[in-house]
C-alpha cells in the first residue's frame, strides 16, 4: 500500500528516544509499505508564532515560521531512519519523486493556511495513497470536543460526510478545535481516501496499519 502518516509535532516530541521509537516503527511498515510522513510543528511551532505575532508578524508570516519549524522536526525524524533521504521535499511533486527511490519520505508543511492534516490529505491524494492515518493526542473521533464536554462518545467509525457536518458546527464556535479541520475532511471526501485517526504512539501505528484499530482510534469511511 502507499500509507500517508500525519504525524503532530506534540506527538512526535522532542526526546530522542521517542523519535527513535517511532523511526523503528516506520522503517518496518516500510518494508512492506510505501510510506510518506507529515510531521507538524507542536509546541515549538506554537512558541516562535506567539513570539512572531507579538513583534507584529501577520498570519501569512507566522505560516511561513510554522512552516519551518515542521521542518526542522521533520529533520529529527529523518536523523533516526536509515531508508529515508535526507531531503525534505518542498511540495508534493517532489515528495513523490523522491519516493519512486525509497520507501520512506519525510515532509513538513508546504503553504501557508494548510494545517499537518490539510498537507497530508492533500500529499494523499496526490500520490494516490491507499490509507491516510492520522496520529493525535487523543484516542480516536468524539461525537464532541472531550476537552470541554467530558461526557462526548467516541466513535469507532464514522461517515465523512457525518464528520463534516459536525466539525462545521465546531469550527464555527470560538476556539473549537477537532482532529481534523475542515479542508483535509473535504479533501477526504472528493479523494475517497480510507482514513483513521488513533492514538498517536508508537506501536500503534502498526497496528491501524493492519486495520486494528479497535479501542485506539476511529475509522473515518468515504462514501
Amino acid at each position: 500500500m502507499k500509507i500517508v502518516l500525519s504525524l503532530g509535532g506534540s506527538v512526535l516530541g522532542l526526546d530522542a528516544d521517542r523519535i527513535r521509537r517511532f523511526a523503528n516503527v516506520i522503517e518496518n511498515v516500510a518494508k512492506e509499505h510505501k510510506v510518506f510522513v507529515v510531521v507538524g510543528g507542536g509546541r515549538v511551532a506554537r512558541e516562535y508564532i506567539g513570539i512572531a505575532r507579538e513583534l507584529g508578524a501577520n498570519d501569512t508570516l507566522c505560516d511561513y515560521i510554522g512552516i519551518g519549524i515542521t521542518r526542522l522536526n521533520a529533520m529529527l525524524l529523518i536523523s533516526a531512519l536509515k531508508s529515508a533521504p535526507k531531503k525534505i521535499p518542498e511540495d508534493f511533486t517532489q515528495a513523490y519523486e523522491l519516493s519512486l527511490n525509497h520507501n520512506v519520505v519525510v515532509m513538513g508543511g508546504t503553504f501557508p493556511g494548510h494545517t499537518t492534516d490539510a498537507t497530508s490529505a492533500l500529499l494523499a491524494e496526490f500520490v494516490s495513497a491507499d490509507l491516510l492515518l492520522n496520529a493525535t493526542s487523543v484516542d480516536g473521533v468524539y461525537s464532541e470536543d472531550p476537552k470541554v464536554n467530558p461526557n462526548a462518545k467516541r466513535l469507532d467509525r464514522i461517515k465523512v460526510c457525518d464528520l463534516i457536518e459536525i466539525v462545521a458546527k465546531q469550527e464555527a464556535k470560538a476556539g473549537g478545535s477537532f482532529v481534523l479541520d475542515l479542508l483535509a475532511l473535504k479533501i477526504i471526501q472528493r479523494s475517497k481516501i480510507k482514513t483513521i485517526v488513533f492514538l498517536g504512539e508508537p506501536e500503534n501505528i502498526s497496528k491501524v496499519v493492519k486495520g486494528d484499530f479497535e479501542g485506539i482510534g476511529t475509522i473515518i469511511e468515504p462514501e
